[in-house]
C-alpha cells in the first residue's frame, strides 16, 4: 500500500476500466484521488471489447492513446465490423451492421477493438505516472458513508489485515452492478427483467477460424437470431485474429458446467460441424437495472453501478467512460471553487437520462424488434415476405447507427428548445451545437479545433479560463 496521498479530494470506490479513467480524468486537472481496488491483476474474460471513436477521444487527452492501440490484439488492417444472420451463422441470410466508418468524419479519433483486460492494462499504467492518482490494488472498501465533513471509506485489505479509514470531500462508486456505494447512498434503481439466464463461453477452434475467414473477412462480431430465442441473441465474438472467441446465448434455468451440451449449443447457432475447446464457462442473468439518481449528497456512482444491462452494441464500457468524463470535470470544478453550487447536480440529470435513452431506443429496442420481427416473418412460411423484410432490415442497419448520438441539449447547463432534454437519440452534424457533441474541424490557423482545446481536455484549471473571464466581464 501506497501512503503517497495522506488526504484525497476524491474517494473512487473500484479501480476497473471507469474507475480509473475517472481517476486519470481527476489526476491530469490536479485533483488528488484515492483508488480502492479488490483485484491485485486484471480478469482474463475477454468482454468490453468495443471502443467507439468518442471513447477513443478521451484516451487521446487522457495521453493513452497510443498505448492502447499498440495493446489492440487485432492488425490495424483488420476490420472491426459485424454482421446479424438469421437461423445460423453460416445460413443464407445475413447482413453487416454497426459499420462504425460511416460517423468517423465526426470524430477527432478512430475506433478500437480489443479485450477489456488489455485496455484496463493500459489505463493502470496511464494512472501510475500520475503523482496524485493513489492507487490501492488488493484492497475493499467494507463501509463507505458521510458526514457532515466529507466522504469516508472504511477498506481493508482482501488477504487479510487491519481496516484504514479514508476521508475525501466526495466518494464515487465504480464498483460494478452490485455497487456497495449505491447501497449506502440509498440510491433506488428501476429494474426491466427478462429472465434469461445466459452462458459466456470461451473457447478456441481453428476450423471455426478458418471458416469465417473465408465466409466473412474482416468482421469481428457476429449474432444470430433464431426463433426458439425470441429476440435474445446467440453471440459469437473474436478475441483475437487467430482462433480464440467468446459466444453468449440464453440456456435453460438450471444449467450448469457439468449438465449441458454447450459444444452443441455453438454448433447449432453456427450450422457447422467444427473443432471446440472450450477454455471457459460462466453465467450471468439478462437484465436492465438504472438507478433513478446517479448520487446522493457527497456520494456518487458511475459505470455498472449506475447502469447495467446486457452486452448488446458495445454500450457498456463506453458510456462507463462517458459518466468519467462528465463526473470528472464536474468535480474537479467543485474542488477548485470554478464550480457553481448545484453544478455536481447536473451529473446525474445529463447522464441518467442518456442511459435511459440508450435501453429504451437501442439496446432493450433491438430485442424487442428481433422478437416481433421472427414472431411475423419466416422463409418456411412465407419466403417472398421474409426476404423482402430482411432486405428492409439490411438497408436500414446504416441509418440505426446514425441515431445514436447522445447529447445533453436542454440540460440544467445547456441551452436547448423547451421540451427538450438529455437522450440518446439524436444526428451527428459538421456544425457546433450546444450540448452535442464537437466534431473536428480544420480552422483558419491550419490546426484543428481539438488541437485548440487541447490544454481543456488535458489538465483542466484552478480559475476560470481569461478568455471567459473576459467576455463575462
Amino acid at each position: 500500500m501506497s501512503d503517497t496521498i495522506s488526504k484525497p479530494q476524491v474517494i473512487i470506490v473500484g479501480g476497473g476500466p471507469v474507475g480509473l479513467g475517472l481517476a486519470i480524468e481527476l489526476g491530469q486537472r490536479r485533483v488528488a484521488c484515492t483508488v480502492v481496488e479488490r483485484n491485485t491483476t486484471v480478469s482474463p474474460i475477454p468482454k468490453g471489447q468495443n471502443l467507439t471513436q468518442r471513447t477513443m477521444e478521451h484516451f487521446h487527452f487522457w495521453g493513452a492513446e497510443k498505448q492502447l492501440r499498440e495493446a489492440r490484439t487485432f492488425p490495424p488492417d483488420f476490420g472491426m465490423g459485424g454482421l446479424t444472420a438469421y437461423g445460423e451463422l453460416f445460413g443464407p441470410y445475413s447482413y453487416t451492421w454497426m459499420p462504425r466508418e460511416l460517423v468517423a468524419p465526426y470524430y477527432f479519433t478512430e475506433n478500437e477493438r480489443l479485450p477489456q483486460y488489455a485496455t484496463e492494462e493500459v489505463l493502470r499504467a496511464r494512472a501510475a505516472e500520475l503523482s496524485n492518482v493513489e492507487v490501492l490494488y488488493g484492497w475493499k472498501a467494507e463501509t463507505v458513508g458521510e458526514d457532515q465533513t466529507g466522504a469516508f471509506a472504511e477498506i481493508a485489505p482482501v488477504a487479510g489485515g487491519a481496516i484504514r479509514t479514508l476521508s475525501a470531500p466526495y466518494l464515487v462508486g465504480c464498483d460494478g452492478a452490485w455497487s456497495t456505494v449505491r447501497q449506502a447512498a440509498r440510491l433506488t434503481q428501476t429494474l426491466t427483467e427478462h429472465d434469461k439466464v445466459m452462458v459466456l463461453l470461451v473457447f478456441r477452434s481453428e476450423t471455426l477460424h478458418r471458416m469465417l475467414t473465408e465466409r466473412y473477412p474482416g468482421k469481428c462480431f457476429f449474432s444470430v437470431i433464431h426463433p426458439d430465442y425470441e429476440g435474445y441473441w446467440q453471440f459469437f465474438g473474436r478475441v483475437d485474429p487467430d482462433a480464440n472467441f467468446f459466444f453468449h446465448a440464453p440456456v435453460p434455468a438450471g444449467t450448469t458446467r457439468d449438465n449441458f451440451d454447450f459444444t452443441a449449443l455453438l454448433r447449432r447457432a453456427a450450422g457447422a460441424d467444427f473443432d471446440v475447446e472450450i477454455q471457459h464457462v460462466g453465467f450471468w442473468n439478462l437484465r436492465f437495472a438504472l438507478a433513478d439518481s446517479y448520487g446522493q449528497g457527497r456520494l456518487f456512482i458511475a459505470g455498472d453501478a449506475a447502469h447495467s444491462h446486457p452486452p448488446y452494441g458495445g454500450y457498456g464500457v463506453n458510456t462507463g467512460f462517458e459518466d468519467a468524463k462528465n463526473l470528472g470535470w464536474k468535480l474537479a470544478a467543485t474542488i477548485q471553487g470554478w464550480g457553481g453550487a448545484r453544478l455536481l447536480d447536473s451529473y446525474s440529470q445529463e447522464r441518467q437520462p442518456v442511459f435511459r435513452g440508450t435501453i429504451d431506443s437501442f439496446i432493450e429496442w433491438s430485442i424487442l424488434r428481433d422478437r416481433d420481427f421472427l414472431k411475423s416473418f419466416n422463409p418456411d412460411r412465407d419466403l417472398d415476405a421474409f426476404e423482402r423484410k430482411w432486405q428492409e432490415r439490411s438497408s436500414g442497419a446504416e441509418a440505426e447507427v446514425g441515431a445514436f448520438e447522445p447529447n445533453y441539449q436542454g440540460s440544467p447547463l445547456v441551452w436547448g428548445p423547451p421540451g427538450n432534454g438529455p437522450g440518446a437519440v439524436g444526428a451527428h452534424a459538421l456544425k457546433a451545437r450546444a450540448g452535442h457533441h464537437l466534431s473536428p474541424r480544420p480552422l483558419s490557423s491550419g490546426r484543428n479545433v481539438y488541437d485548440e482545446l487541447g490544454p481543456l481536455h488535458l489538465a483542466g484549471a484552478r480559475r476560470r479560463p481569461r478568455r471567459l473571464r473576459r467576455r463575462r466581464a
